[in-house]
């Protein structure tokens, strides 16, 4: 059964507009979504540009100020993807994301699921870094962070989050790269609540690259994310009766991941991955309840830094 099947039978049908999915037959697909139709400027409406008869967007970060776009729309569950081009050269500080979030709705009780790309000096690459929230939990991160196998600055490559009830999985160019599976003992830590989507381009010299030893500079701006491809499957959420919109949206039969996307995962994960915190006993001595042993992963991570996770003990 392919992949595409499997998210088509997890989501809804629906004949509206901005959120219908090709259901049934062997190929099903999902249909994008303009940036009209899905979007409205966040931040630094100056430098949120549609092109592409509205299907792609531009947001850029200069010495004026950053930007940003966010979904009309809230979501309860569903399936959300973009084809992101990251800015080239020297991008230190620089932080691009495509992530769900309602921290303007519940700013003290926010859940969030983030892709971040984090920029780089010369001679290094862009890192991706994955993380969520429920419940403003953030007291206890969920980073991990990633190489990948080709430079996000060159080209388009698609970025997607399947989140259900009970799953959270991260997909570059179709490839599982992290799968979480919620467990009881969690409790509000799992994203649950309504999010809506974000694109935002900012400065995050603080932390973002070499742990904040570089810095933005501006004379290698503007520095300009482009977005295209948008998949927006959820599930709307009716703000006047505080319910989804569609009924079953929040199927969630199909929790785990198929035989070929295990093989996928494990295969990205034993050579990209270059932190996350279920082996960083320094942070956590006893990891928390989500977390999945695995040695593969284990050995890789200890090689790539001895130090932080302890091959040298």
């Amino acid at each position: 059964m392919s992949r595409r099947l499997i998210l088509c039978m997890l989501l809804v049908c629906s004949t509206s507009v901005l959120f219908h999915s090709t259901c049934g037959g062997q190929n099903p697909s999902l249909s994008m979504v303009s940036f009209d139709q899905g979007f409205n400027p966040l931040y630094g409406e100056d430098n949120v540009i549609p092109y592409d008869d509205n299907n792609s967007v531009q947001i850029s970060m200069d010495e004026r100020t950053s930007s940003g776009f966010h979904s009309k729309l809230m979501y309860s569950n569903g399936y959300f993807q973009t084809s992101l081009k990251l800015p080239e050269n020297y991008t230190a500080g620089v932080v691009v994301t495509f992530y769900a979030c309602n921290s303007q709705k519940y700013p003290f009780h926010r859940d969030e699921i983030d892709f971040e790309f984090l920029g780089h000096i010369h001679g290094q690459k862009w890192l991706l870094q994955t993380n969520f929230y429920g419940n403003g939990s953030t007291n206890r991160g969920r980073e991990e962070r990633y190489d990948l196998w080709f430079d996000p600055s060159e080209d388009f490559h698609n970025y997607g989050i399947l989140w259900t009830q009970n799953r959270i999985t991260y997909y570059v160019d179709h490839v599982p790269i992290r799968h979480v599976k919620r467990v009881d003992s969690m409790g509000g830590d799992f994203p649950s609540k309504e999010m809506s989507l974000y694109g935002t381009i900012w400065n995050g010299s603080n932390w973002a690259t070499g742990g904040g030893r570089h810095k933005l500079d501006l004379t290698y701006g503007p520095f300009v994310a482009k977005y295209s491809g948008f998949v927006l499957s959820g599930c709307p959420f009716n703000h006047d009766t505080q319910t989804i919109t569609i009924s079953g949206c929040n199927n969630s039969n199909l929790d785990d991941l198929t035989r070929e996307e295990t093989a996928e995962l494990h295969i990205f994960r034993r050579k990209w991955i270059t932190y996350s915190y279920c082996y960083d006993f320094k942070r956590y001595a006893v990891p928390l309840p989500e977390c999945v042993f695995n040695s593969d992963e284990f050995r890789h991570l200890q090689h790539f830094d001895p130090w932080t996770f302890g091959s040298g003990k």
